[in-house]
């Protein structure tokens, strides 16, 4: 019998040993499989791997007041949290909603790219996602193109700002729709696709790894088989392979018609919604969740191939307490319309006790997974709300403590619904 000898150099041994401690030191090892992506996509595993662990902290990788009234002092609370609950999504990290020429500041890339930096000495693995919103407003005037925007549209580079007027619907289409000034941009007009370019492009190179659409089909008014929307976005993964922290982008949106779907191909990674919270009128400020409340995604998420290729019988989905106002009837039922009692989801969340906003989050992770296997909660750690409070107009679900004395003690409770729960595989 023949016996098989392996001579290895010494070199070799040596560059095997750095190669090894490299690739056990940046989390690359037994984790890998949890939530390893890379050019080549993500798979169906590791994307709701993620979901899973899905949080909302707005702001997070904003300087300090990022609308100028609205503060934002709780940073070093917030990377301790993140340590304790240890997500693994971080959704609407940073935007602008109208104030874009903040974005003209160093300051601003500056403090993400700080955030972003000490985040990922304690976990590499950790997504950040930045936002494209359906707002544009007259600030646009203010901010530069860069010269890269329009060598990657090929286009003759000029010295010049972007313009507001030209991102607008030319039949009047949603124009003031925020307020004077303050419009939602159509993706069939030229300059919105260079402007969601250099935002999405932009947040890319500081280490944000998913981008949120917003209300795409508002954005989409003029773009009804997705021609323009898919140009864009095919433009924005180009741009991921070559210069992503791991080659890939994750896109979603909110999805009223449950998909984004085109020619059988999701253009997006996963879908997102609201939580749509049914208000139970027998039981003052009490909400429960249901199938098929007004336009809630449970359950009609549309099946298709996703961007990474492999196919689904429902696309996967974050589901999330959303904010946008309140009613014209506070603290009473109205099943006709998306408030909780007179509330936004987050508001209402917020004005609960603190056992009933234990047990309620502990209930809607259930019910969901229950309910959905393809569904899975949002966590919210930072919100903006809109009810009278005393937390700085936010809802946080830090707990309380001299460095947060605003927290409003959810914390130790979604660390247990992740960890004390056995996670349901697909």
């Amino acid at each position: 019998m023949l016996s098989l000898k392996i001579f290895i150099k010494p070199k070799a041994v040596i560059y095997l040993c750095i190669f090894s401690l490299f690739f056990f030191r940046n989390g690359y090892a037994q984790k890998s499989g949890d939530f390893y992506f890379d050019r080549r996509g993500i798979s169906q595993n590791v994307l709701e791997n993620y979901l899973d662990r899905a949080v909302t902290m707005v702001y997070f990788l904003m300087p300090e007041k990022p609308e100028g009234k609205r503060l934002y002092p709780f940073h070093q609370d917030d990377v301790r949290l993140i340590q304790n609950i240890h997500p693994k999504f971080i959704g609407r990290s940073i935007y602008r909603w109208g104030g874009e020429a903040l974005l003209n500041k160093d300051s601003f890339w500056d403090t993400a790219q700080k955030w972003v930096d000490t985040i990922h000495k304690f976990d590499r693995e950790i997504i950040f996602q930045g936002c494209l919103f359906e707002i544009v407003t007259k600030e646009v005037d203010q901010v530069q193109i860069p010269n890269w925007v329009f060598k990657d549209f090929g286009i003759p580079v000029e010295e010049r700002t972007f313009i507001y007027a030209k991102m607008l619907n030319k039949s009047g289409m949603y124009v003031d729709h925020w307020r004077k000034g303050s419009s939602v941009p159509d993706i069939s007009r030229k300059e919105t696709q260079m402007w969601f370019y250099y935002l999405a492009a932009s947040y890319i190179k500081i280490g944000c790894e998913a981008l949120h659409l917003g209300q795409v089909e508002l954005i989409g008014m003029n773009d009804h088989d997705l021609e323009y929307w898919k140009f864009l976005i095919d433009k924005i993964r180009l741009f991921a392979t070559r210069n992503a922290r791991r080659n890939w982008v994750l896109l979603d949106a909110h999805v009223p018609n449950h998909g984004m779907i085109k020619n059988g191909e999701s253009l997006i990674d996963f879908n997102s919604f609201p939580l749509r919270i049914k208000e139970t009128p027998e039981n003052f400020l009490e909400g429960k969740l249901e199938v098929g409340y007004l336009d809630a995604l449970y359950t009609k998420s549309k099946g298709c191939y996703s961007p990474s290729g492999w196919k689904c019988e429902h696309l996967p989905y974050l589901v999330e307490f959303d904010n946008y106002g309140r009613g014209k009837t506070p603290n009473q039922a109205d099943l006709t319309t998306h408030f909780v009692w007179g509330w936004d989801e987050i508001s209402w969340f917020s004005l609960q006790k603190e056992p009933y906003r234990n047990k309620w989050l502990s209930y809607a992770y259930h019910w969901i997974k229950d309910t959905d296997s393809y569904g899975h909660l949002q966590m919210p750690i930072n919100r903006m709300i809109s009810c009278p409070n005393n937390s700085q107009g936010s809802y946080r679900a830090n707990t309380k403590s001299g460095n947060c004395p605003i927290g409003y003690n959810q914390e130790e409770t979604i660390k247990a619904l992740w960890f004390n729960n056995n996670k349901q595989k697909k």
